[in-house]
């Protein structure tokens, strides 16, 4: 599913003006992002969290150039879900 796509959904199931879904969607994935940025975790009960995990430092090879890099250690974003929204996918998928 595109943006697009989840704007014009949200916008048939609530009646809202697909400009404001997307101002709104917008919104939330600028905070969810600074929030990351800032280290920390966004708790949304019943959805699940988003936060950062940890990479370790590294060493990967270039095959091209056949050299060695080093990868420093580094965060990148994570989403886990909660049980809640587990349960509910295998429940609708029967």
């Amino acid at each position: 599913m595109t943006k697009a796509e989840l704007v014009t959904a949200i916008s048939r199931k609530t009646d809202f003006e697909k400009l404001d879904v997307e101002t709104t969607i917008e919104a939330l994935f600028s905070v969810v992002k600074k929030s990351l940025e800032q280290r920390k975790t966004i708790y949304l009960r019943g959805f699940g969290n988003f936060y950062n995990k940890k990479r370790a430092k590294r060493t990967a090879r270039n095959i091209k150039r056949n050299i060695t890099l080093t990868v420093p250690e580094h965060d990148f974003p994570s989403f886990k879900p909660s049980k809640l929204f587990i349960e509910d996918l295998k429940e609708r998928r029967g």
